[in-house]
């Protein structure tokens, strides 16, 4: 298991961005997952089965999420079923006034077979993946 954090700025305000996390019909696509489902929910929690795709870039495993969402604070993805089972990480977001928003990314991988710096540098690359696509998306959307 390896402890991240990690942190970047969007130029969107918050509102936008809770938006955006609450829009199911958003633009909420990223390149290393495919065939999100969602099996289930429950009050503020979603049960989401996917496919994550693994380090070495070209092969997915199969997950099974537990996403929470806690607006306008934070949200927490946990991995209940899978190879990562046990991966706890919470998005918290920060208004920078009225048109930026910091997001805090902090939590625990659990990524079977890999040493703990290889570890850090997969979760940190995967997180700078999802922010450079978030922020595409967030443009896009109104």
């Amino acid at each position: 298991m390896v402890h991240v954090k990690d942190e970047g700025i969007f130029e969107e305000p918050i509102e936008k961005i809770w938006r955006f996390n609450g829009d199911e019909k958003a633009p909420h696509a990223h390149t290393a997952l495919r065939n999100r489902k969602v099996v289930k929910q429950e009050g503020a929690s979603v049960w989401i089965d996917t496919e994550v795709r693994n380090p070495d870039g070209k092969t997915y495993s199969k997950v099974k999420w537990k996403l929470t969402m806690n607006p306008p604070k934070d949200y927490i993805v946990e991995y209940i079923d899978g190879a990562m089972k046990g991966t706890k990480f919470t998005n918290s977001y920060t208004a920078l006034g009225a048109t930026r928003t910091k997001v805090n990314v902090e939590g625990n991988w659990v990524i079977p077979g890999m040493n703990e710096a290889d570890a850090r540098k997969s979760v940190l690359g995967f997180l700078d993946m999802v922010f450079t696509e978030d922020t595409g998306n967030l443009k896009k959307y109104k």
